[in-house]
């Protein structure tokens, strides 16, 4: 395996990652899955006045 010094500019640095993208991603992705509960939710309230 090869050997990588300190000075090794290929080194990782802990935050030093821009993640504005995956931020970003997360976010709708949450917004998604919030929204989609809700209406799942409506839908199941509807269904269940609707056959009572």
């Amino acid at each position: 395996m090869a050997q990588h010094s300190p000075d090794d500019h290929h080194a990782h640095q802990h935050g030093s990652m821009d993640i504005r993208t995956q931020e970003r991603t997360f976010e709708g992705f949450i917004t998604f899955t919030i929204r989609t509960t809700i209406v799942i939710i409506a839908a199941l309230v509807f269904l269940a006045l609707v056959n009572a």
